[in-house]
């Protein structure tokens, strides 16, 4: 089995660890430890570290990246399902399940989304409570907070 290559990547809300290999990228994580950009970043990882520095500039609302990440099959098929919550929208933990064709499955939807490996290029982060509230997130609220206003920024309301 190939092992994954590391690479680190600053970013606005803390330094995204990037995992993968030739099959794809496996997680993204973003840790607390304030590392700088790995000097060095491994071929398999270099498109991912360019897609998330153009994310976090303003210049991306998709990702386009080979993805691997591991899990069950409920699981995968929950964050295939997160990949389809377009760039500045929201949806609601019911309504994904609904997407997913089975209502009852609320909690076990959230559970997956809590699991998944690869933040922001699987947006989990668009994902709130029915309430409007922005409900769990693996990375803290703050951070869901950050990256849902990064990516609806209020517009300034012209005065005349």
């Amino acid at each position: 089995m190939e092992s994954n290559q590391i690479a680190y990547y600053k970013t606005p809300i803390g330094t995204a660890k990037i995992a993968g290999n030739s099959k794809g990228i496996s997680s993204v994580t973003v840790i607390d430890d304030n590392l700088e950009t790995s000097k060095v970043i491994p071929n398999n990882l270099q498109d991912c570290v360019q897609q998330l520095k153009e994310y976090f500039n303003g210049e991306r609302t998709d990702f386009n990246l080979k993805l691997n990440p591991q899990g069950t099959d409920f699981q995968k098929q929950v964050w295939d399902e997160l990949l389809k919550v377009p760039y500045g929208k929201t949806r609601t933990y019911l309504e994904q399940s609904k997407k997913l064709g089975n209502v009852k499955a609320i909690r076990a939807v959230a559970a997956a989304n809590g699991k998944n490996p690869i933040w922001i290029i699987i947006p989990c982060h668009r994902i709130i409570g029915s309430d409007g509230s922005l409900t769990g997130y693996a990375g803290g609220l703050w951070r869901k907070k950050w990256l849902l206003a990064h990516e609806n920024p209020v517009k300034q309301q012209t005065l005349f």
